[in-house]
């Protein structure tokens, strides 16, 4: 069998978004080529890799062996890279970003274009995940660096302090909620919702805590940024939840108003996380360093 980097790199992104689809968008492959490729692989090896249904495609027996050897030799790949590049005189490099939506959102983006300004040949992956997924995955040395939710269990990963900052309701100027100072999310749900994509993290923690409170979460439209989700809460579309420092910004040219949440898990200590520092590839090290002096 004749595996190259672009098979394995598109099978590990297939297995780990779950879609044929999803992979080969994040693989930046056709549709039509990737179904072709990865058919070529079952054939080569005369196994299927994939069980695919009407949720998805999720890794068979041997679809998980390929991925542990894919993730692994992907990863020798990147640091033969990391290496030959220094004797190019430079830092080049890719460096794999696993983020919870807030601080994806709210604080890496100008994080990360200080770090690129400054270091021209590396090259950053972001993904947006759940805290828990992510740890989980950095652990497995699917992703270089994490940034979780302080509120998760690191276990043996290395961790450093990034920012802190608190999930909000924001409501209408009008609206009934907003003569409030302070609300549980379970009283929230009487409302309409105006959220994030349900395939976003955040999106997806909510209508964890919601159905955990017994109740579902009446979204009543879906949008791709926080600013969104303010623009219609403005016009009373429904309420929604967003970090308080975009709430604190919007509501200098929005007329809506911030609502604390009473919820434990509204604070948000979030906490970069690593595998082992010193094993780092140098760009990523140095990513680590930028992120813990912006902090």
């Amino acid at each position: 069998m004749r595996f190259d980097l672009t098979d394995l790199s598109l099978f590990r992104h297939v297995a780990e978004a779950g879609s044929i689809t999803h992979g080969a968008e994040r693989a930046h492959i056709a549709l039509a080529a990737a179904s072709t490729r990865i058919r070529h692989m079952e054939q080569a090896i005369g196994a299927a890799l994939l069980v695919r249904g009407r949720a998805g495609a999720t890794p068979t027996q041997a679809g998980r062996t390929l991925l542990q050897h894919a993730r692994t030799i992907l990863a020798q790949a990147e640091r033969l890279r990391e290496d030959l590049g220094a004797y190019a005189g430079g830092r080049a490099g890719q460096v794999r970003v696993l983020s919870n939506t807030n601080a994806l959102t709210e604080f890496l983006p100008e994080t990360l274009s200080t770090f690129l300004a400054a270091h021209p040949h590396v090259s950053v992956d972001l993904e947006e995940r759940l805290s828990d997924e992510i740890v989980g995955l950095i652990a497995e040395g699917v992703g270089d660096i994490g940034i979780v939710a302080g509120t998760v269990d690191p276990g043996r990963l290395t961790t450093y302090p990034f920012r802190s900052d608190r999930f909000v309701l924001v409501v209408a100027r009008d609206h009934p909620l907003a003569r409030r100072a302070r609300i549980g999310f379970a009283e929230v749900l009487d409302h309409d919702f105006v959220g994030l994509d349900r395939a976003s993290a955040l999106q997806r923690f909510l209508a964890d805590k919601a159905a955990r409170a017994g109740r579902p979460l009446r979204l009543r439209i879906q949008l791709r940024s926080f600013d969104g989700v303010c623009r219609l809460v403005e016009r009373n579309v429904g309420v929604g939840i967003v970090p308080e420092t975009t709430a604190r910004w919007a509501g200098k040219t929005m007329a809506i108003k911030a609502v604390e949440l009473t919820e434990p898990w509204a604070l948000r200590e979030l906490a970069i996380c690593v595998r082992d520092y010193k094993a780092l590839a140098p760009c990523a090290r140095e990513l680590v360093d930028h992120m813990r002096a912006s902090a």
